[in-house]
């Protein structure tokens, strides 16, 4: 990624938008944007944990955040949070998502909705809140963190197909940017060592070493790949090649081969 960052006319420092940066890859995009001079807007539910690193990133790299305690499960918080980003920012990462414990039929169905907003309605709301002072600008970046679950379906049920929008909105937004001069991507990690499983309270102790990625990785793939004009970025070689094999073979062979890699079971 270039170290100049994009700015809107009048702007002293470009603003970044981080859903979800308490914590893991979004935490690693937190640091890593406020090294490359954006100012941030930090958005989670965690009080306590986002003045932590707001102060963090303020003594590292002189950086200006702003906090929005929110939860974006819920309407009225998402429609604070949109509006702060239809204010103007310069770089939108749509991060914070879950996933659930338990087969699909023994969860509430509370819990469910509240996954599919925010893994799915917030970064709808958000982004369209984002890209008309971005287009007026004729420049901004907006990555949407989806998964790789989101390219082979099978680990959970209502996490993959959440993740499989997020791709699918990301593809299809993409071809309307064309020209605009704003960049759009989706981010499909693989498994990454981040807090993401111990909260949902998924088992994750018989994985192989080698399906896992560490944050920086994952968001070095990402930056690279938005410079390159991806607009599907899959970091790590590993799950290139399982989601390239997966391109190739039938829909039913793909869904055995991720039931026996990723097993599904105890997820949603």
């Amino acid at each position: 990624m270039s170290d100049t960052p994009l700015r809107l006319p009048g702007a002293h420092r470009p603003v970044a938008m981080i859903t979800g940066p308490t914590s893991g890859i979004g935490q690693g995009f937190a640091h890593r944007l406020a090294a490359l001079g954006y100012d941030l807007v930090l958005v989670a539910r965690n009080a306590e944990r986002l003045r932590e690193l707001a102060d963090e990133l303020t003594r590292r790299f002189a950086t200006s955040t702003e906090v929005l305690v929110a939860d974006l499960a819920d309407d009225a918080d998402r429609a604070r949070v949109a509006a702060r980003a239809a204010r103007g920012i310069e770089f939108l990462v749509n991060n914070a998502g879950f996933a659930h414990s338990g087969e699909f039929w023994t969860l509430e169905p509370a819990q469910l909705q509240a996954q599919l907003d925010v893994n799915v309605t917030a970064v709808l709301q958000l982004t369209r809140a984002a890209l008309p002072s971005m287009v007026a600008a004729g420049a901004g970046s907006i990555v949407n963190v989806a998964s790789v679950a989101g390219l082979i379906p099978g680990r959970g049920s209502t996490y993959s197909a959440s993740k499989a929008y997020v791709v699918s909105f990301t593809e299809g937004l993409a071809g309307g940017l064309v020209g605009t001069g704003v960049r759009v991507q989706a981010l499909c990690p693989g498994f990454v060592h981040t807090e993401f499983h111990e909260r949902a309270g998924i088992e994750m102790g018989s994985l192989p070493e080698r399906l896992w990625l560490d944050v920086d990785q994952v968001v070095d793939g990402c930056l690279q790949d938005l410079d390159s004009g991806r607009v599907i970025s899959v970091p790590g070689v590993q799950y290139k090649v399982l989601t390239a094999v997966a391109g190739f073979i039938p829909r039913t062979l793909v869904a055995r081969m991720n039931r026996g890699l990723f097993n599904a079971r105890g997820r949603t």
